[in-house]
Order: structure tokens, then sequence, then C-alpha cells
């Protein structure tokens, strides 16, 4: 595997342990700043809405400019910001939003991650290491449920949000290390 892959492994996992610590405790989160099942399913939706359309836009964008490394480096930074946001949030309004912010980050990092780790696939082995990206990601976030469902149960959200921001500056520092590759 390419030297490139394997930092970028390592930053994008700092990442998905970042996030998968609150994923699955994310609508005892909401109940606690006051909001209800609606509130839950609304502020996930803006998430998603916003993500899904701009990761269309955002592709077409990146084809053009070709600069796989500062779309990752944006998209990760806006992803800390936001990680960092939940830590402010008292209310469902400051929620939408944060899950705003996260959104524009995953319209910016979705379609330049695969860009970048596709530059990077040896021949022969697209599907071995497509595999290690795809498997990767499920273990590490089934790892990060348990952490962060301890975390909180000891430390709070609050402090969970913490540590979230501060793995993800640690993953975007990794970031910063990686190599653009040419087409």
């Amino acid at each position: 595997m390419h030297k490139q892959l394997k930092l970028f492994l390592v930053a994008n996992s700092l990442f998905l342990l970042a996030g998968g610590m609150l994923g699955p405790l994310y609508a005892l989160f909401v109940r606690d700043i006051g909001g209800d099942i609606l509130a839950v399913g609304a502020s996930w939706s803006i998430f998603m809405v916003v993500s899904g359309l701009g990761i269309f836009f955002m592709g077409k964008i990146q084809d053009k400019i070709k600069k796989d490394k500062s779309f990752i480096i944006v998209g990760y930074g806006l992803m800390s910001l936001g990680f960092l946001g939940y830590f402010f949030i008292s209310n469902v309004i400051q929620l939408f939003l944060v899950q705003i912010l996260l959104g524009i980050s995953m319209m910016i990092q979705t379609p330049v991650l695969d860009s970048f780790y596709t530059k990077y696939l040896e021949s022969g082995k697209f599907a071995s290491q497509w595999a290690v990206w795809e498997g990767m990601y499920f273990v590490i976030m089934g790892i990060a449920a348990l952490i962060g469902a301890i975390f909180v149960k000891v430390f709070g959200f609050k402090n969970l949000f913490l540590v979230m921001f501060l793995l993800s500056l640690i993953g975007l520092f990794v970031a910063m290390q990686l190599k653009e590759k040419n087409d």
C-alpha cells in the first residue's frame, strides 16, 4: 500500500473515531438540550440534505480544480469546528446551525476523499485496498460507539465534545502532511 494511503487512513481514522463516539448517543444529546424526537429527525435531516445536495455540486468543482489536499484540509477543518461547536450548543436552533456546518464539511470532503484515495490505489489491488477503507470504517465506528458511551457515562457530553475536537485536530495535522498526486 502506498505511503500516502497509509497516512490518509490514519488521518481519516482519527475523524471516524471522533465522530463515531457521538453517533449512537446523538439522540440522547438532543434530548439533553431540550429537543424531542422531531428535533433529532430534523437535525439529522438537515445534515444529510446539506451533505447530499452539496456533494453533487462539489464533485463537479473538484473535478475541475484538482486540488485534493486543499479540499481535504478545508473539509476536515470545518468538521473540527463542528465538533467544537457541539460543546457550545444549548438549544435546538444552535444544533441546527452546527448540523449545517457539519453538512458543509461533508459535502466538501466526501468526493475528494474518494478521489484522493483512488489516485493512490495500486493496480491489481483495487478490491483489497478499497476493502481496507470500507472495513476500517465499520471497525472504527464500532469501537468508537463503545468508547463514546463509556466516556459520556463517566465524563458527560461536554468532555466528549472536547475529545472529539482534539482527535479531529490531530487528524487535521496528519492530513496536512499529505501530498498531491497529479493525474
